[in-house]
C-alpha cells in the first residue's frame, strides 16, 4: 500500500487511547466487537491474520493460500482462524466497519468477496463508497444500515483501538501479518510455511 495512505490512518490510530479496552477484548453488549473467526473454538492452535481490505498482498493470499488453509486445517478441526482488522487507509476502515455490521455468519463470505473483487471496488474508477455499498447490498445490508455503519464513531474507534493493540503487542506494521500461537510471520507466506507454524504451535 502507498505509505502516504497508511501513514494518515496510523496517525489517526495513535490518537485513540486503548485504556478502556484491553487488547483482544470485546464488549458483550455490541456483537460487532466479538471475534470473527472460522473453525472450532476448541482447536488446539489459534492463528490470527491481521489484514486490510485494500491490501493486494492480502487479496492474493486469500485467493491462493487461504483455500488450502480452510480445507486442510480449519475444516479438519486443527485450527481456529481469527480475522483481525488492520486497515491501511480510510476505505479499508470503512469496509471493515461495514463487514462487522453484517451478521457474523456473513462476515467471512463478504470479506472474501471484497478481497476477490478488490481491483474493481477499491482501485477501479467511479465512487468507491457506492461500489462498496453495492457489494454490501448483495450481502443483505440495507442503505440505512450501511450509512449508519459508516458514521458510527464508536465502531470506528474500536477498530482503531484493536489495530493499535496489535501494533503494541505484536509489532504489526504491515499486512498480512500472522500470529500463530506465539510465532509471527509477515507477508504472502506459502501454505507449507503457514502449516509449519501451525505444526510448531501444536507440538
Amino acid at each position: 500500500m502507498p505509505s502516504t495512505r497508511r501513514t494518515l490512518l496510523i496517525a489517526a490510530t495513535s490518537a485513540i487511547v486503548p485504556a478502556v479496552l484491553r487488547p483482544g477484548a470485546a464488549r458483550a453488549e455490541d456483537p460487532r466487537e466479538t471475534p470473527r473467526f472460522m473453525g472450532s473454538p476448541d482447536a488446539k492452535v489459534t492463528a490470527t491474520e491481521w489484514y486490510s481490505m485494500t491490501c493486494p498482498h492480502c487479496a492474493r493470499f486469500a485467493a491462493e493460500v487461504f483455500p488450502q488453509i480452510k480445507a486442510q486445517l480449519i475444516d479438519t478441526g486443527k485450527l481456529k482462524y481469527v480475522f483481525g482488522d488492520f486497515p491501511l487507509d480510510q476505505l479499508a476502515l470503512t469496509a471493515a466497519m461495514v463487514a462487522r455490521t453484517l451478521p457474523a455468519d456473513r462476515y467471512e463470505p463478504f470479506v472474501m468477496s471484497l478481497l476477490s473483487s478488490q481491483m474493481q471496488w477499491a482501485y477501479g474508477s467511479g465512487n468507491h463508497t457506492e461500489q462498496l455499498f453495492a457489494r454490501a447490498a448483495i450481502a443483505g445490508m440495507s442503505r440505512a444500515t450501511f450509512d449508519a455503519a459508516m458514521q458510527d464513531q464508536g465502531l470506528r474507534d474500536w477498530i482503531l483501538t484493536e489495530q493499535k493493540a496489535a501494533q503494541d503487542k505484536y509489532s504489526v506494521d504491515s499486512t498480512p501479518t500472522f500470529i500463530v500461537g506465539l510465532r509471527k510471520a509477515s507477508g504472502e507466506i506459502s501454505f507449507d510455511a503457514f502449516n509449519q507454524l501451525v505444526q510448531s504451535a501444536s507440538s
